[in-house]
């Protein structure tokens, strides 16, 4: 995390949270996309994130979907080393202290990381929240979730079983306090 001081903490009046699915096994990711389908997730990413910035790294940003770029009602932050990268509805940022600073200005209690690897690593030692949604099965995938260390109390889960049979749950954990 080069780009900040190990002091640096995110903006006083804005948390920081983020938020991925991942496999039983840890992945969350294949080749630039999600290597299951769970339509309940994207709408649990969807309430959640609405109304919030979402701060996402490039590669993320491109394995959208062309047609829901930007995500809508969110303040769309891509943290990019590419000077001359735009796109229309994005604001893009050189690192991920550009990309809080950016998250401030929207006056918004929350900003959601959503990814990818690297984001979410530079991210996890200034959240105050994580909330994940655990597939209860295995998948192959090159991009794995952050480790969640002993700092990390889950606090609230809900078990479903989405509408194609795959089990999962929708997990809250916070940092603990001291």
């Amino acid at each position: 995390m080069s780009d900040m001081p190990p002091d640096w903490l995110p903006p006083h009046n804005m948390q920081l949270a983020l938020i991925y699915a991942r496999a039983a096994n840890g992945v969350i990711g294949k080749d630039g996309t999600m290597p299951w389908h769970l339509p309940e997730d994207l709408a649990h990413f969807k309430t959640l994130t609405q109304g919030h910035p979402v701060i996402m790294g490039r590669k993320t940003w491109d394995s959208l979907p062309a047609r829901f770029r930007p995500l809508p009602g969110r303040a769309n932050i891509v943290v990019t080393r590419q000077a001359d990268w735009h796109e229309i509805g994005a604001q893009r940022a050189s690192n991920l202290r550009e990309a809080l600073l950016f998250a401030e200005q929207t006056a918004t209690t929350t900003a959601w990381i959503m990814g990818g690897a690297q984001i979410y690593a530079q991210a996890l030692p200034l959240a105050s929240r994580v909330e994940v949604t655990e597939i209860d099965r295995d998948f192959d995938g090159d991009a794995l979730a952050p480790t969640l260390g002993p700092e990390w109390q889950e606090v609230a889960r809900s078990r479903h079983v989405g509408s194609g049979g795959l089990p999962f749950s929708f997990v809250t954990y916070e940092r603990r306090c001291g």
